[in-house]
């Protein structure tokens, strides 16, 4: 018996297409306009959209790259963070003010005032009080 076995050719090797400069900002500049569909601007040029998006991602990060101060509107780098020093002055003093507890227990209303400055008594003699 005699076959005959048909074999499809092998696929030619992908190749990754280069687009020119001009192209690419053509195309950038044709996404930016208001209202307009980067799909649509894809499909119109023969582009993959996720591919073009990533093309306009990349334009818009690059501009927030750069800061247009220099002279003449050249672009400048943004300069580097820089720290400043910062003094904090510690409250002078003690806490003014006064601690005011109101408690209910039944029929009897406590309410006790207490200055700021001896909280830490304050506290210790609530705790004594509660218990």
């Amino acid at each position: 018996m005699d076959t005959n076995v048909l074999t499809a050719p092998a696929p030619a090797p992908r190749r990754n297409r280069r687009h020119a400069p001009e192209f690419k900002a053509r195309v950038i500049a044709a996404c930016l306009q208001p209202g307009v569909s980067i799909a649509a601007v894809a499909l119109a040029n023969g582009l993959n959209a996720n591919f073009l998006r990533s093309w306009v991602k990349a334009y818009r990060d690059q501009q927030r790259s750069d800061v247009t101060i220099g002279v003449g509107g050249v672009p400048a780098k943004r300069a580097a963070p820089t720290l400043v020093p910062v003094r904090v002055q510690a409250p002078s003093g003690e806490p003014s003010g006064t601690i005011e507890v109101e408690i209910r227990r039944q029929q009897t209303v406590v309410a006790i005032r207490w200055p700021a400055s001896e909280a830490s008594s304050c506290a210790q003699w609530l705790r004594d009080l509660l218990r």
